[in-house]
Parts: structure tokens; sequence; C-alpha cells
């Protein structure tokens, strides 16, 4: 496993948000028999990724922590707005990898009872910051406002107008 942070880390890490992101979904279309709850099945998607060397496990904590906070602040837009996932996106669906916005649609169509129960306990202002991983989107810099636009999983880059390194989902 690389220890550095060189581009195709980054490019990796991006795929493990992914990949993560499809095991959760994987649990969960199996819940039913399963009962498995979104941190259940982050859980066991952290687990798995480690299993498999996809990953080292400080990757996979910093991975989940980045699913983790992507799915608390959809459920909490969610719960505060009455929209779905597709006004949290903020952007033409069309941009955004097909697979991808499937995932995404899952999660919150099954789940979205325990995202906003979810989001509710967080209770905490949910800000990214440069150098994390995000899913698609739209995030807003804390610095200055200008708007980045996510079509994939990427790592967020520092802020182009200002070199802000602090965001929010872009609403």
């Amino acid at each position: 496993m690389h220890t550095h942070d060189s581009p195709d880390d980054k490019d990796r890490l991006a795929h493990a948000y992914d990949a993560m992101l499809e095991r959760v979904k994987q649990m969960l279309d199996s819940a039913e028999e399963v009962g498995h709850t979104i941190e259940q099945a982050l859980d066991r998607a952290y687990h798995r990724a480690i299993e498999l060397d996809e990953i080292t496990r400080e990757e996979a904590e910093k991975v989940r922590d980045y699913v983790r906070r992507d799915l608390h602040d959809m459920g909490d837009y969610i719960k505060q707005t009455q929209q779905d996932y597709r006004a949290w996106l903020q952007m033409d669906l069309q941009l955004i990898e097909a697979r991808v916005l499937d995932l995404i649609a899952s999660v919150a169509d099954r789940t979205k009872l325990e995202l906003s129960e979810w989001a509710a306990r967080a209770q905490v202002a949910i800000l990214w910051h440069t150098g994390e991983i995000t899913g698609p989107g739209v995030l807003r810099c804390e610095g200055c406002g200008e708007k980045l636009h996510f079509k994939n999983s990427g790592r967020i880059p520092p802020c182009p107008k200002c070199h802000a390194t602090v965001f929010k989902r872009g609403r």
C-alpha cells in the first residue's frame, strides 16, 4: 500500500468511496432479512475494504467517515426540506455518472426515515475540507461562496477563487 498522497492515491480513495457506497447499498438491499442499519452497513463495508486489501485501515477509516458525513448531510437535508436526494445534489443529474447516481438514489430511497433520524442525532454543522473525498454534488466555499461542482466522487481541492479550505453543501 502507498503511504504518500500521490495522484494515484487520490483516484484510489475516490474509487474506495464509490466501492464503500456500493457495499452499503448491497447490504441495505438485503436488509429485509438481515436488518442492517446504515451504520452497520458502513462498518461492514469498512471491514470488507480492509479484508480485500483495497486500502489501508487508516484510509478505510477516512473513507468511511467521508461516506458517513455525506449520508448524514443528505439525511439532514431530506428531513429539513422535505425534498429528496436530487435536490440535495444541486446539479444537473445528467452530469453525474449513472452508476454513482443509482447508488445515492438507492440508499436515499431505501433509508429515508433512518437517514433523517441519523442526521437528527448528528446535530452538528457538517463541513467538508480540502483533501477529503466527497461524492457528487455542489460544495460552497465558506470563504467566498464559490461553488465547486463534483460530477463524480473525488478529492476536494482548495477553493479556486480564494484558496480557502472549508466548504458546506451548496444550499
